[in-house]
């Protein structure tokens, strides 16, 4: 016997309300007493319901799903975007499919063309070589768009990080240390908008009576090897930094294996800073100092503006995500 299924308004029935609540709860449009909310969740987890997304894409003319364009799914910082985006869309019944770029234009920009071909409801995008026009595929499909940038990306809906009081935090604890010489292994020069956090820091450092010279500072891409590679290059400076900071903290650990290697102690002879807090930078040894910027903050404001989106907001609308300076045994 095939089994009927149920809907929304059986859940209204069972939880004792109307079916404009039961919606209110599963989309986050408006706020729900505790007592209705936990009622609906209740009926939804007795009856089993789940939203009938093949029904909605037949009515609006799009899938149910979103995708999250990252330049490196390898990184746990997106990977942690990807779950905290996931659990927040769950309940519009819109589902993430994850697309990994490795920080090649080419790949953005197929990946974009695509998601207009699929009719997907949304995208989020951290770009790394891609260029504000080319979302216009986007714009012109009328597909919403959320941009997880450091800098500036034109009129579109945006999450941002604000990590100047972080970088400030850093650099004083570097300088406390009687560091003097910073340097930064950087992004590459082609990077979407150059590289704002060596922009970030070279500006502070300026006020704490250091400077950051053009022969202290490596570029290369978000890896490990290009850590252990530009950390091997700066070490080989005839006046060695005593200070190292970098772009994220999947390039300071491959710093700390070439510092291992090299057999040059961190913190002692040089302190490491890294950018982002992934899960590991508790777990290596020395555990290292860095700059914290929340996946799962950065998840829940895109979520939130992709939804709004959705509701039928039309002006774009920028979020700011404080960063945070954690101290631990690098530096």
């Amino acid at each position: 016997m095939v089994r009927e299924r149920v809907t929304m308004a059986d859940v209204a029935r069972t939880a004792g309300v109307s079916s404009a609540t039961v919606s209110y709860v599963l989309s986050g449009k408006r706020a729900v007493a505790p007592e209705t909310r936990t009622a609906v969740e209740a009926a939804i987890a007795e009856l089993d319901f789940t939203v009938n997304t093949a029904a909605r894409s037949l009515r609006t003319g799009r899938s149910s799903l979103v995708a999250l364009i990252v330049p490196d799914i390898a990184n746990p910082f997106f990977a942690q975007l990807a779950a905290t985006l996931q659990e927040e869309l769950r309940g519009l019944g819109l589902h993430v499919v994850v697309c990994d770029t490795r920080a090649r234009r080419e790949e953005e920009r197929a990946l974009l063309a695509e998601a207009v071909q699929q009719r997907f409801a949304g995208v989020v995008i951290t770009p790394f070589r891609l260029l504000p026009k080319d979302l216009g595929v986007l714009t012109d499909a009328g597909i919403p768009a959320v941009v997880s940038a450091d800098v500036p990306f034109g009129a579109v809906d945006q999450v941002a990080p604000d990590a100047r009081a972080a970088t400030r935090q850093a650099l004083e604890s570097v300088t406390a240390a009687r560091r003097r010489r910073i340097a930064m292994i950087a992004g590459p020069r082609d990077a979407t908008g150059g590289d704002p956090r060596l922009e970030l820091l070279r500006a502070l450092a300026r006020q704490y009576g250091t400077a950051l010279p053009g022969d202290l500072v490596v570029r290369g891409e978000h890896t490990r090897e290009a850590g252990a590679e530009g950390f091997a290059e700066l070490m080989d400076r005839r006046y060695r930094p005593d200070a190292v900071f970098c772009a994220n903290d999947v390039i300071a650990v491959g710093a700390l294996d070439k510092a291992h290697e090299l057999g040059i102690d961190i913190p002692g002879e040089v302190a490491l800073v890294g950018h982002d807090d992934a899960a590991f930078a508790s777990l290596v040894r020395p555990r290292l100092t860095t700059i914290r910027y929340p996946a799962e903050e950065v998840g829940r404001a895109a979520a939130r503006l992709l939804r709004e989106r959705l509701d039928g907001r039309t002006a774009h609308r920028t979020v700011r995500v404080k960063a945070e300076f954690v101290a631990r045994a690098s530096v």
